[in-house]
């Protein structure tokens, strides 16, 4: 019999986990698969870990990992996906925004031969900064990346267990999931779902870490930013072209530039404005670098993508990912 893996990343999540055990154990029988719960606990500094202890007391299909420290939720997710041992892998997260009713529907195009089956939002309850700043950024993500990113698509998704043992064999360690599924290739469907509220607790994704992801995805999988500088070097260099034309014109034709209200004037203004544009043109050239060359980096000096404290039911063999140096 086919087994489902459900993975689930918690941070400080001790308001919401007793209405996820609920809810996820509700609608486990409409499945009519063996399940597996994975929680990986991500450092969590409440209740979350003996919430999650006594969860695999009541039900020992829950089981749950925890980190020595806070390593980041796509982190969290990769460490999930690594332990789990289905045939699919369901991926979501513990406040209920995903909602575990949609598995289901999940399930049912996996069953059809599609090998991934992301779940994307078409309906939004967060804040309209936040909403205006993910519709952007996803449409700037597919303009710039060849890849085929799906729009207003999130971690909640279920991958086969061929792409799972593909994912896991990746090394990166600036991870956004939802690029590397696409990368993946094999055959790909959405389902659309309307995305809830927080349940219960504060958001545990601040502004600062969706901004941090968001860059990882970027840079992860384009390589655009880098050929900005030489457009902007080629937009800079023709600015000052037409700069040194309209100067020259314009001494030789002091009279005919006179009445038109352009007569040559000497000055700081213009001097500073120019070495202000081109020390910002500088300063964004050398901060995208400076963004490559951090990520590679992080790269070669090979540490553990994560540290795992303690688990529950689960055989745990060394407390790093093995594909660490």
């Amino acid at each position: 019999m086919a087994i489902l893996s459900i993975v689930i990343p918690c941070f400080n999540e001790e308001r919401v986990l007793p209405q996820l055990f609920q809810r996820l154990d509700a609608v486990a029988g409409a499945w009519q698969l063996e399940y597996e719960v994975i929680c990986v606990d991500d450092g969590s500094r409440d209740e979350t870990w003996k919430m999650l202890q006594a969860q695999h007391a009541r039900n020992p299909r829950w089981r749950s990992l925890a980190f020595a420290r806070n390593f980041g939720h796509q982190t969290a997710v990769s460490a999930g996906l690594y332990f789990a041992s289905g045939d699919a892998v369901v991926v979501m997260d513990a406040d209920l925004q995903d909602p575990p009713e949609e598995v289901v529907r999940l399930l049912a195009k996996w069953r059809e031969g599609f090998e991934v089956v992301y779940a994307t939002r078409k309906k939004r309850r967060d804040p309209l900064l936040k909403r205006v700043l993910a519709w952007a950024f996803y449409r700037l993500l597919q303009k710039l990346t060849p890849l085929p990113m799906p729009r207003d698509a999130g971690d909640f998704c279920l991958l086969d267990r061929k792409v799972v043992d593909v994912m896991k064999a990746l090394p990166e360690r600036s991870r956004y999931l939802r690029g590397l599924r696409t990368w993946c290739g094999f055959r790909q469907a959405s389902v659309e779902f309307e995305r809830a509220e927080r349940a219960a607790g504060v958001p545990q994704y601040t502004f600062k870490k969706s901004f941090h992801l968001a860059m990882d995805g970027l840079f992860s999988f384009s390589t655009v930013p880098l050929r900005l500088a030489t457009y902007l070097g080629f937009w800079v260099s023709g600015f000052a072209i037409l700069g040194v034309v309209f100067t020259f014109f314009q001494k030789i034709f002091a009279k005919e530039f006179t009445a038109l209200g352009l007569e040559p004037k000497s000055g700081y203004p213009t001097v500073i404005i120019s070495i202000l544009f081109l020390g910002s043109v500088q300063l964004i050239c050398i901060g995208i670098l400076g963004e490559y060359l951090g990520r590679i980096y992080e790269e070669v000096k090979g540490r553990p993508h994560w540290i795992i404290q303690a688990s529950i039911g689960l055989e745990i063999k060394a407390i790093s990912n093995p594909g660490s140096r």
